[in-house]
């Protein structure tokens, strides 16, 4: 197997059409063209030449930026726009943007604006990666990719038997979801469903108690009986 090392190479009158910045100054061989890097070649002896591009693999569940060279001119866009390979899966970093479920493959660090700070920038996938992007809704606090008003929306998954008589449900698995007690919390969606039917039920859930965050279900006009049995249902909320 090859392995290709990207250069620039300046010898026997033959020149590299690119601009490379490597912790320094842009080497600018051909000024004010549209592209920053061309990595094409007319000398494709082979067709395992000269093909691909192999980007850094990094693990966005570790990593942070390094934040004391943004002075708005080292690094002015604050690390927007910057593509990595991603091979974790879970959540990234608190304090290094938002923080964002990911899976392995390419994202892009979006940060608009921003010459100083990196707090207010997200990770987003690229590319045709059918993963990227997914969240796994799990029976523990899972942190979505939805934000409301700007506050992050968290979700959890679990289940509930009723007897088919009354309102109130008979048990929980793995435990009865309740959002956490909160002066600012609030709840975004609650779907009830059955798993494997292709079924959603309306959702009998009107409001929560703020003093514990547990759900309350019915409405001021009804309440809801679901038929005997057992139901899923995911709640998303934000704390």
């Amino acid at each position: 197997m090859k392995k290709i090392i990207f250069a620039l190479f300046v010898a026997t009158g033959t020149y590299a059409s690119a601009q490379v910045l490597s912790n320094g100054a842009i080497a600018n061989q051909f000024p004010n063209e549209n592209i920053f890097l061309d990595a094409s070649t007319n000398n494709n002896a082979s067709v395992n030449d000269g093909k691909g591009l192999l980007f850094p693999s990094t693990d966005l569940t570790q990593f942070t930026f390094k934040t004391g060279s943004l002075d708005g001119i080292n690094f002015p866009s604050a690390y927007d726009g910057m593509v990595v390979y991603n091979t974790a899966t879970g959540n990234t970093v608190a304090g290094n943007g938002v923080v964002t479920a990911v899976v392995p493959g390419f994202y892009y660090f979006s940060n608009p604006g921003q010459s100083t700070n990196v707090t207010s920038g997200r990770w987003l996938p690229m590319g045709a990666n059918p993963n990227a992007g997914k969240v796994d809704i799990l029976t523990t606090e899972t942190i979505t990719n939805t934000s409301l008003n700007g506050n992050q929306v968290y979700a959890k998954k679990a289940s509930f038997t009723v007897s088919g008589t009354s309102t109130a449900p008979t048990s929980y698995t793995p435990a009865a979801i309740s959002i956490p007690a909160s002066s600012t919390a609030g709840i975004y969606r609650v779907t009830v469903y059955k798993a494997g039917t292709g079924t959603v039920f309306a959702n009998g859930v009107y409001s929560y108690d703020i003093t514990n965050g547990n759900l309350i279900t019915g409405s001021p006009s009804m309440s809801v009986v679901y038929p005997a049995g057992t139901y899923d249902y995911i709640v998303e909320y934000t704390k």
